[in-house]
């Protein structure tokens, strides 16, 4: 096994990771603000799982001997109509996937057999962000934007009993 190119792999898909906690993080914090709690939240705790995923993969790195680059992919997209922000999330999911699958095909390769399983388990709730994200296109295709409206007014509920 080639340690360094594993830990190439893995770093690489920690950058990839730190992106999705930001802008996902972004997202929530937009749609929190507007009062569409349950879409804020479904953008929070996937930023939470993907920070789940870059503590593996960093402690991956450091029983490989390397070490952890801190370093994002891209910028975050100041996107604020929920609609893009969901296109959005499915798109970054997806290519993560597509991403994903490539590094487990090298990392079969390379003889890196634990590696490749623990990305292939990330795999498996990646498709599930994934999923998330088109059950919520799905909500606005069926509901337009009535399902805005009902979250909305939740939020408004609470707020007036003092339950934020």
């Amino acid at each position: 096994m080639n340690k360094e190119l594993s830990i190439k792999l893995l770093n690489d898909s920690i950058a990839e990771e730190l992106h999705a906690v930001d802008q996902y993080l972004y997202f929530h914090f937009h749609c929190e603000d507007m009062g569409y709690d349950p879409l804020a939240k479904i953008f929070y705790t996937t930023a939470i799982t993907e920070m789940r995923h870059v503590d593996m993969l960093a402690k991956r790195v450091l029983f490989l001997k390397g070490d952890v680059e801190m370093r994002r992919k891209e910028t975050v997209q100041k996107i604020h109509e929920p609609k893009e922000m969901i296109a959005h999330s499915k798109n970054l999911e997806q290519s993560a996937i597509d991403a994903y699958n490539k590094r487990v095909k090298e990392l079969a390769d390379n003889m890196d057999s634990a590696t490749k399983k623990l990305i292939e388990n990330i795999i498996v709730q990646e498709d599930g962000h994934w999923d998330d994200f088109d059950t919520e296109e799905d909500n606005f295709k069926n509901f337009g934007d009535k399902y805005l409206v009902l979250q909305a007014i939740e939020h408004s509920k609470k707020a007036g009993k003092g339950e934020e």
